[in-house]
C-alpha cells in the first residue's frame, strides 16, 4: 500500500497563523506533517508561499474556496491554484439558503460539475467538504447523497469530514467506504466523549476501520484538522494528533 502524506489543515492553528504566519507554518514542519492544506496569509504573495513551502519541504494539496467565489471570479481562483502548485479545490460550506430542499441539493451538484469540468480543463479537481448539515433527509435521502448523485464523479470529488460524518449520525468508516474512488481527502479528525473535538487517537472514532476505509477507497492525503481545541493549545493539539499517528504507522517521518 503507498504512503498516504499527512498534511494539516491550517484552519486549526488560525489564531498562531495571525499573529506569525511563517513561524506558525515553520513550527507545522518541525512538528512533521508533511503538507498543509491552506492558501496564502502573513501578507505573502502566491509565489512567496508557494517558495515558503518548498523551503519547508511542506506540499500542499490545495486550500478552501468559497462556493461564492468560484462562481464570481474562477479564473483568479485558477490562477492561484497554479501559483501555489495545488491540485484541489475544495468548497468548504454552503450556505443556509442554498440547501433548503432536494432540489436544492440538486441544483448544487449541477453547479458544482460545470465548475468543475471548468477546473479540470487546468488539471485542479473540485471537491466538497462536508459539516453534518448535509446529513438531512430529503425526500428519504441525505443531502449529501444527493449533491453527489446529481453532479458527474469526474468533475466533482469529496473531502469527507470523519468527524463531522459521526457529529450527523453515520459511520465513518462505511461513508469513506461508500464514496471509494471519490475520496481524494480525508479530514481526520476525532470526537471526544462528550462530542466535542479531540486530537486523534484521544477521543471516540475507530481509527483502524477508518484508516482500512481509506486505504481501500484511494485516498491520496490524511489532513488534520481540530476546529476548537479545549484542553491543549493548537500547537500542542496538532503535535499530539501527529505523535498518535505515528504511533499507529501513518506517519513516514
Amino acid at each position: 500500500m503507498a504512503h498516504i502524506p499527512v498534511g494539516l489543515q491550517t484552519y486549526t492553528v488560525r489564531e498562531d497563523l495571525t499573529r506569525d504566519f511563517v513561524g506558525t507554518l515553520r513550527r507545522v514542519a518541525e512538528i512533521g506533517y508533511e503538507g498543509v492544506e491552506g492558501l496564502p496569509g502573513g501578507g505573502l504573495s502566491p509565489r512567496e508561499y508557494r517558495q515558503l513551502l518548498e523551503q519547508l519541504n511542506l506540499k500542499t494539496p490545495g486550500g478552501h474556496v468559497p462556493l461564492e467565489q468560484l462562481e464570481s471570479d474562477l479564473n483568479r481562483v485558477v490562477e492561484l491554484s497554479q501559483e501555489i502548485g495545488a491540485r484541489f479545490v475544495t468548497i468548504p460550506y454552503l450556505a443556509e439558503p442554498r440547501r433548503r430542499s432536494a432540489d436544492d441539493w440538486r441544483r448544487l451538484g449541477e453547479i458544482m460539475t460545470r465548475i468543475g469540468e471548468r477546473l479540470a480543463q487546468h488539471s485542479l479537481v473540485l471537491c466538497y467538504h462536508n459539516h453534518s448539515f448535509e446529513f438531512q433527509r430529503f425526500e428519504g435521502k441525505y443531502g449529501l447523497d444527493l449533491l453527489y448523485e446529481s453532479s458527474d464523479p469526474r468533475y466533482l470529488q469529496a473531502e469527507l469530514d470523519t468527524y463531522w460524518i459521526q457529529h450527523g449520525g453515520e459511520d465513518p468508516a462505511e461513508y469513506i467506504r461508500k464514496y471509494a474512488g471519490r475520496v481524494p481527502l480525508l479530514h481526520i479528525k476525532d470526537m471526544a466523549a462528550d462530542g466535542d473535538f479531540a486530537e486523534i487517537g484521544e477521543g471516540v472514532l475507530d481509527w483502524p476501520r477508518i484508516f482500512d476505509a481509506a486505504e481501500a477507497a484511494g485516498v491520496q492525503w490524511y489532513l488534520v484538522e481540530q476546529d476548537r481545541c479545549s484542553r491543549r493549545t493548537p500547537l500542542e493539539a496538532i503535535a499530539l494528533s501527529l505523535d498518535n499517528l505515528r504511533k499507529m504507522g501513518k506517519v513516514a517521518r
